[in-house]
């Protein structure tokens, strides 16, 4: 059985010292496996480079062969020993909700980060005990048969149970037809519990209500709060790790809206993804890329319910899920990828770019684009069947065709099924909104007629975004530097990426005067460094409106039927 031991010597170092304990070894060879990436993030992370100093030994402590095969693999000569004991350093000092953190009052480890394994043991009963002051509490989804010991069926479960110890953590349990759910809080913040309770139980009953059956014996909301502005979640098995910031404004409305949407996303996926899993990831293989193009499905169903269920439980009203909404599709549309790569095929590019910008106008967000993707399905199950039936019921037969009984899905399956629950062909709207590259309004603009609303396209709040189609790096001195050019914008025929704005109609650009040097203009001269060169160029509108913004509404003129498709759709009146 393979037992795990972290401690650490010098907090202020980032270092722990972790040592793995294999028995019943029985070959003349053994390989050691580090995963080199975590589930909920689907590209490699390589967590080998933060390992230091990997020594092998024998129980009287001779040191035994050992030798890296790959990035993250190392073969280990027994010399016919049975037990071996694996030692090494790993660096703690990436905070968010996939990293692992140690300082001086505080220890948070994704294990999937840092514990290896022996190849073939990994269906093994597993142990990891921690070395923590006596004092100190553990806030982790695995159980603790004794103080600071975890343990686990196997090796993927370990791995898939993030944990955080401190003095000073604050806690709360509800329960959800007899299932508790753990709230816990770590940082200097002050939780309204009060508040915060109801508000959990109201979306954690939706969701039971939807799926009818839970897939784990209970939960654990996992929160850790940091003095900074910050933002990220990811979802384990039957916990959550969220990180937000800054920690004193936890209960003001614009980061406690944050702890609720993230929370809610987080929990919908200990269906959808955790057990909900596309047949590429059943089981998932740590060693490599797990390609698969069902992320609309693990992400972009789930950021639709993330919010969507806060306000058909009543947490947020209609016009605070709207907002969310105009985020997403703020978004969305922070380039013109949509037009090059269909969300399927940016499922599969995940493992390439999925996690950062990419060069413009190549891909789309599988969270954005899914989201997007799903409302749509969502009210065009609702028109097909006159309210009767929506996407709940295609998620609930997911889990109960597939999650439950241990079976991975595939897309066929996915359309299969919502085109039964449907009773119609929903080819169409696959092809164009999930394997084809056409704008979203065309399949949104009347999806949303349906429930009498809108979506309305307003210029945007910059003039030269409007009406040349260029975007500024706000984080640049000034802000006077190129970030973004719309493909076919008048900016796109003069203007280039990195760009250094430096006049206007000969008159400096700074303290943010662009905006009202533009004003009543509109052919203007411009002067500007290129690669440290010195250029002039002649901007001028063509009438069309760029970079546009997008916003979801109520319609003034709504018919009856429209209004009351709305409450089906939102619980809420119109």
């Amino acid at each position: 059985m393979p037992h795990y031991h972290i401690s650490f010597q010098n907090p202020l170092s980032g270092y722990l010292q972790i040592k793995a304990t294999f028995t019943q070894i029985a070959a003349a060879e053994i390989s050691l496996q580090l995963p080199a990436w975590r589930p909920g993030r689907y590209e490699l992370q390589h967590f080998a480079q933060k390992l230091q100093e990997i020594t092998v030994a024998a129980p009287d402590g001779s040191t035994l062969p050992c030798h890296k095969e790959t990035k993250d693999r190392w073969r280990v000569e027994t010399n016919g020993q049975q037990t071996l004991e694996v030692r090494y350093n790993f660096y703690a000092r990436q905070m968010d909700a996939g990293g692992s953190w140690l300082a001086p009052d505080f220890l948070y480890v994704n294990p999937v980060n840092c514990l290896l394994t022996v190849v073939g043991q990994e269906q093994e009963l597993c142990t990891l005990s921690v070395d923590l002051p006596a004092h100190w509490q553990i806030a982790c989804g695995l159980p603790q048969p004794e103080p600071h010991i975890l343990q686990a069926e196997d090796f993927d479960l370990l791995v898939d149970s993030p944990f955080m110890a401190s003095a000073t953590l604050q806690h709360q349990v509800y329960e959800e037809q007899g299932i508790p759910f753990h709230v816990w809080f770590q940082g200097d913040c002050t939780p309204d519990w009060e508040q915060i309770i109801p508000h959990f139980r109201a979306f954690t009953r939706e969701q039971l209500a939807l799926f009818e059956t839970f897939p784990v014996a209970d939960y654990h909301f996992l929160n850790i709060l940091l003095p900074y502005p910050h933002y990220h979640g990811v979802e384990h098995l039957n916990s959550t790790v969220i990180t937000l910031g800054p920690a004193e404004q936890l209960m003001a409305p614009g980061l406690y809206k944050e702890l609720l949407g993230v929370s809610c996303h987080e929990l919908f996926h200990t269906w959808n993804i955790k057990q909900i899993r596309p047949k590429e990831m059943l089981p998932y293989d740590f060693t490599r890329e797990n390609y698969f193009r069902t992320g609309y499905v693990a992400e972009g169903v789930t950021t639709y319910y993330g919010d969507y269920l806060l306000a058909r439980s009543g947490v947020f009203t209609a016009e605070q899920y709207f907002q969310e909404l105009d985020t997403v599709l703020k978004r969305h549309t922070v380039d013109q990828g949509e037009q090059h790569l269909s969300v399927a095929d940016s499922s599969f590019d995940t493992w390439l770019d999925g996690y950062k910008p990419g060069i413009p106008d190549r891909k789309v967000s599988i969270y954005h684009k899914g989201c997007i993707a799903a409302l749509v399905l969502d009210l065009e199950i609702r028109r097909a069947t006159q309210n009767t039936r929506s996407l709940d019921e295609v998620m609930r037969r997911m889990w109960q065709e597939f999650g439950q009984k241990g079976i991975g899905y595939s897309e066929e399956d996915y359309q299969r099924l919502a085109e039964q629950v449907a009773g119609i062909s929903l080819e169409h709207y696959f092809q164009e909104m999930i394997f084809g590259t056409i704008p979203f309004e065309q399949w949104l603009t009347p999806a949303l007629e349906y429930v009498g609303c809108q979506l309305e396209k307003l210029p945007s709040g910059q003039v030269y975004e409007s009406l040349y189609g260029f975007r500024l790096n706000a984080a640049t001195p000034a802000a006077t530097t190129i970030a973004y050019v719309a493909p076919g914008s008048p900016a796109a025929q003069v203007l280039s990426v990195d760009d250094e704005l430096i006049a206007l109609n000969g008159r400096k650009l700074e303290n943010g005067n662009l905006p009202h040097l533009l004003t009543g203009k509109a052919e203007v001269e411009v002067t500007l460094f290129r690669q440290r060169q010195l250029q002039t160029v002649t901007l001028a509108p063509d009438g069309q409106l760029h970079l546009p913004q997008y916003r979801v509404s109520k319609l003034p003129s709504a018919t009856p039927e429209q209004q009351t498709n709305f409450k089906h759709w939102l619980n809420q009146k119109f």
